[in-house]
């Protein structure tokens, strides 16, 4: 029983605490809620805006779980695109206890107000403003609910970059939407390496009309640029349209880029309007990605019967319904917090001076950043897909259809999204993020009816002929020189440019100017920097592509290999007549002599108790021990060893004299039979340890190249100007007023030694470069020119006009070979004077041992004497004899009784 009472108790109170919770809560929140919404009523979004707000608030009035007990209450008002009338209708809402603000559609509109946001701490919802500008930093209580231009210039420029294209005119309103619109589409265009070469804004307003269109487009006609982005309002987009097609600027070779604004009026448009449509054939618009879900459908359905027909439904009137329900999902967690729909007075009015004003009917809605913080936090999934937030407080995921402009319709050709870049793939269907390699569209017709991708740029249609400047040659004017009398010129590098030119899908028309006084050679840095400034379009001639002038102008494809290398005079080393010792050191010579030596020593002693051929008077022994050590050389030697440690020995030494042999025959082979030059210089190093003079070509990088990057002093450098005076300085040397060696482009010098013997290339090239032809930064033509100079290489005809006009009979560097089955007595004399030498001297110790023995004749012998000279002979013999018959009966009982 007591257990029951208790259990009633706590039943009872639980219920008590409860009901008092949700009295509570039901007290806190307000029968009616107040929103505002400001933007145009009679514009192409402010007609679909109304209605899809409109039934946004019914359909959330309808809802029973988000804000039950509470109605959603919406005012509108129209702005008319004013900033000054948007910002009285703010001011206006404000004296209704408004929470929140819908709008504006303008982004005019909306930097205005937000500073009545900012003051009052209303949040202010725009479904339309896409100026990047609007930053939430500077506009804390700014909420974009559709996309920001950024991302839509990122995908206009990702769609530039795709087609190859480089230049691109910006056409727009000048405001705060078009003006901050093209700087966010320059900045994005730069990072790919793309540029807006011209900027036109139209002021805005309906005073700009026809003519001046006209005007605009004229001058537009005229650029180089044909790929032009439209950033405007409809009404001036369509005008700009109708003129250029009037300009015949709609037609083949134009790219015609038009932003969402397009898109949303086509969306709206039911159906679209034919003579706007034949206007625009072939033009791209972006337009913004909505997800495909159930909900959009059911919109979709019962959209024509709340509009009867009249309009479409686009993107941005999906975004302002999905900002209604932003703000009921927002206001529901609001009042869950306990949020108060309360206000005060803002003391910076009352204190300011401003009574005259009336303003005191303005007040701060004073859980205005409770509010603005739920609003950050939202995650729900509406009809344009998943409403949240990221870090920059941007809707995550941005996605835009890119459409093209085809007939009386249009047809989806790709998707761009954030992470994907451009993609035949609906965003949602992506799994991962695709690299810039994968990046991919459907075919487009482009304007003039053509699926061929348009090149994007063309000459200007001025009349004006590009001007080519050609450098004034005062030597070797093969490469380039101009025809006396007039202004043409010619050479290898004019051969190679015009022949380039030749190859393009286009006429270009150009003239050669003359660059330099005639006298002596140009400076080719000056003439880059000329480029740079705009006082030539462009230069061809042999000009090098070196560092400092790649950052100021733009070079072709090289069509020449170039490089500094070193000149210097030679000898040749293998002419005198000791030729042949120049295959071994004086070392290797001394210890090859040496080691024979001392092989025939430790053979004699090894040998000289047990072999008798190693025996006898020292002066026997002494020969012995040279014949036989020497002898080896030539395998010819005739005793035998007979211990075997000798044979040892000998059989490692014939193997290491196999091995001297034959390199030395070698090495004698490649000396004889190929020239061997000789000269004190090495490269460039060795230059530059020493303090002698060094000549380079006037107008030459050379100079700069030796000073700044070798370090060597500008004392030392004699500009030089012409071949011969290339090969005066160098005969001169520098101990005579010359020069040691030449530093010049392998290109010069391969013409120079063609009919310079003395001299040759030392060391090795120490620089890689090439000639390739200027023109200014983002030069469509250097681009061209550089495939067509790729294609001459291919087929052959780059080498034909190198050698046309380089090849040169007479000296070359293959006279640095001799004819291998003619070899002269000059490198052999010096051998056979050896060899007469040793001849001499061995007939003239011959007859000196002739005449000693004749001086030194005896009387004849009697015959006893003879005979006693016998017996002693006999004797003797007897004596050597007597030891060896002991020894062999010796052997042969040792062996008869091994054998018993």
């Amino acid at each position: 029983m007591n257990v029951l009472v208790w259990s009633l108790v706590l039943l009872n109170l639980g219920v008590f605490l409860v009901d008092g919770l949700s009295t509570h809560n039901a007290s806190t929140r307000p029968s009616i809620v107040n929103v505002g919404a400001i933007f145009t009523f009679d514009s192409t979004i402010g007609r679909v805006a109304k209605v899809a707000i409109q039934q946004a608030v019914k359909d959330i009035n309808e809802n029973s779980t988000v804000l039950p007990r509470t109605t959603l209450r919406m005012e509108t008002r129209s702005s008319n695109c004013s900033g000054f009338l948007g910002m009285v209708g703010a001011l206006q809402f404000m004296e209704s206890d408004t929470v929140a603000i819908v709008g504006p559609q303008s982004s005019v509109v909306a930097h205005i107000i937000s500073h009545v946001a900012n003051e009052l701490q209303v949040p202010l919802l725009s479904f339309a403003a896409t100026d990047p500008t609007l930053s939430n930093l500077q506009f804390p209580y700014f909420v974009r609910t559709t996309q920001s231009d950024l991302h839509q210039m990122t995908g206009v420029a990702d769609i530039v970059d795709f087609y190859g294209w480089r230049e691109v005119i910006a056409i727009f309103i000048d405001d705060d939407y078009g003006r901050n619109g093209v700087l966010a589409l320059d900045d994005t265009l730069a990072a790919r390496r793309c540029r807006i070469s011209s900027k036109v804004g139209i002021p805005p307003g309906s005073e700009y009309g026809r003519s001046e269109v006209m005007d605009i487009l004229v001058k537009i006609a005229l650029m180089e640029a044909r790929v032009i982005v439209l950033h405007v309002y409809p009404d001036m987009g369509f005008l700009v349209f109708s003129v250029a097609r009037y300009l015949g600027m709609m037609g083949d070779g134009y790219v015609w880029i038009a932003t969402d604004w397009l898109s949303s009026f086509l969306d709206s448009s039911s159906p679209n309007p034919s003579d706007k449509m034949e206007n625009m054939q072939g033009v791209l618009a972006l337009r913004q990605h909505t997800h495909d879900s159930l909900k959009k459908r059911e919109l979709a359905s019962k959209w024509r019967k709340l509009t009867g027909g009249s309009f479409g439904l686009n993107s941005y009137a999906l975004y302002a319904y999905d900002t209604v329900w932003t703000i009921a999902h927002a206001l529901e967690a609001f009042f869950n917090q306990g949020g108060v729909v309360s206000f005060s007075n803002d003391s910076k009015l009352s204190a300011g001076g401003f009574e005259d004003l009336h303003l005191n009917a303005l007040n701060i809605f004073d859980g205005g950043k409770l509010l603005l913080d739920n609003i950050w936090r939202s995650d729900f999934v509406g009809l344009t897909g998943r409403i949240k937030f990221d870090s920059d407080r941007n809707l995550v995921n941005p996605a835009y259809d890119i459409i093209n402009i085809i007939g009386t319709g249009f047809r989806t050709v790709g998707y761009w999204s954030n992470g994907s870049g451009l993609s035949t793939l609906i965003p949602e269907d992506l799994q991962v993020n695709r690299s810039k390699g994968n990046q991919e569209l459907h075919s487009v017709i482009w304007p003039g009816e053509i699926v061929t991708k348009p090149r994007g740029w063309v000459f200007p249609n001025n009349g004006k002929l590009l001007k080519i400047a050609v450098p004034l040659r005062v030597s070797y004017k093969e490469f380039v020189s101009q025809l006396p009398g007039s202004n043409m010129s010619k050479g290898f590098c004019i051969d190679v440019f015009v022949a380039a030119v030749n190859l393009l899908p286009y006429a270009v028309p150009y003239q050669f100017v003359p660059f330099g006084n005639g006298k002596v050679n140009p400076s080719y840095t000056d003439l880059v920097k000329l480029i740079a400034a705009g006082v030539y379009d462009g230069a061809v001639g042999d000009i090098a592509i070196v560092t400092n002038r790649t950052r100021i102008v733009d070079f072709t494809q090289p069509y020449a290999a170039s490089g500094l290398v070193v000149v210097a005079p030679f000898k040749k080393m293998n002419t005198g007549a000791w030729a042949f010792l120049r295959p071994f050191s004086p070392t290797l010579w001394a210890v090859t002599a040496a080691f024979f030596l001392v092989v025939g020593t430790v053979v004699w002693i090894l040998e000289h108790r047990i072999n008798d051929e190693f025996r006898g008077t020292p002066k026997r022994q002494l020969i012995t021990i040279l014949w036989f050590s020497f002898s080896t050389l030539f395998f010819a030697h005739r005793e035998n060893t007979a211990s075997t440690l000798g044979r040892i020995v000998l059989l490692m030494w014939l193997f290491v004299v196999l091995i001297i042999n034959s390199s030395y025959t070698a090495s004698l082979t490649s000396i004889l039979t190929v020239q061997q030059l000789s000269s004190p210089i090495k490269g460039i190093d060795s230059l530059r340890k020493t303090n002698d003079r060094i000549g380079y070509q006037v107008g030459s990088f050379a100079e700069r190249y030796l000073v700044e990057e070798v370090g060597i002093p500008e004392s030392r450098l004699v500009a030089l100007g012409t071949p011969d005076a290339y090969a005066d300085a160098l005969l001169k040397g520098p101990k005579n007023g010359g020069v040691a060696a030449i530093v010049d482009e392998r290109p010069y010098i391969e013409l120079f030694l063609s009919n310079q013997c003395k001299f040759r290339v030392v060391g090795r090239e120490f620089t890689k470069s090439g000639w390739g032809f200027a023109f200014p930064r983002d030069s469509s033509l250097a681009v061209d020119l550089s495939t067509a100079i790729l294609s001459l290489s291919e087929n052959g005809d780059l080498q034909r006009i190198h050698d046309k006009w380089l090849t040169r009979s007479g000296c070359s560097s293959d006279n640095s070979e001799l004819d291998s089955d003619r070899l002269h007595l000059k490198s052999f004399w010096g051998l056979f004077l050896i060899c007469g030498i040793v001849c001499f001297i061995a007939i003239f110790i011959y007859f000196c041992q002739v005449f000693r023995r004749f001086r030194n004749v005896t009387p004849p012998e009697s015959d006893r004497s003879r005979s006693r000279r016998l017996q002693t002979l006999i004797s003797l013999i007897d004596e050597k004899k007597e030891p060896r018959d002991r020894d062999k009966k010796r052997q042969k009982v040792e062996s008869d009784s091994e054998q018993g």
